[in-house]
């Protein structure tokens, strides 16, 4: 706590003067309370918890017989490829060059705002009541695909209720489609 300390005379005559004071404060009772708010604070404080989405993934077998897996209708496929700088693409269909009755894809380029990808996922929902969508994230000649959108085209999928989706790694066939018509 607090204590006055005194001065003693100095032993000189003459006149008397007025004892001066001086005060001294002992801060240890303070910083110990101080202490036990800083602990019970932190300690019933509740910190924020993370968010994270729930993703099945299939087993990978080590011998898949290409005959049991599964075939995805043309009609039903949406490819979406996740393009450097931010850039979404996309097409409805598969891109089937050895096919020669279907035709070439013709590939279309977005972005990641509410009107862009969320809105041709909605639309399709609308046209094809149950798609299957196809992620394929673009690695190749030194340009890739940041991380981030990954996480929000995933983001979308939650957003727009998509049932059945797929990330898998890019083609060939993709790659060669969008050289082809010069998008990157």
């Amino acid at each position: 706590m607090a204590e006055i300390q005194q001065k003693g005379d100095s032993g000189k005559g003459g006149k008397k003067r007025a004892k001066k004071m001086s005060t001294k404060i002992d801060m240890t009772p303070m910083v110990d309370l101080a202490f036990l708010l800083l602990t019970f604070f932190m300690l019933t404080t509740t910190f924020a918890k993370p968010n994270v989405m729930q993703l099945t993934m299939p087993v990978k077998e080590k011998n898949p017989n290409p005959e049991e897996q599964t075939k995805i209708k043309a009609s039903q496929a949406v490819t979406i490829i996740l393009a450097p700088d931010d850039k979404v693409f996309y097409y409805f269909g598969l891109n089937e060059p050895n096919d020669k009755s279907v035709a070439v894809p013709e590939i279309k380029v977005t972005d990641f705002s509410a009107n862009g990808i969320r809105q041709v996922l909605l639309a399709r929902q609308k046209q094809q009541p149950e798609p299957i969508i196809l992620i394929e994230p673009y690695v190749n000649d030194g340009k890739q695909a940041k991380y981030k959108n990954m996480v929000d085209i995933l983001d979308e999928m939650n957003i727009t209720n998509q049932k059945k989706y797929a990330l898998i790694d890019i083609s060939k066939k993709d790659i060669d489609l969008i050289k082809k018509q010069n998008l990157l």
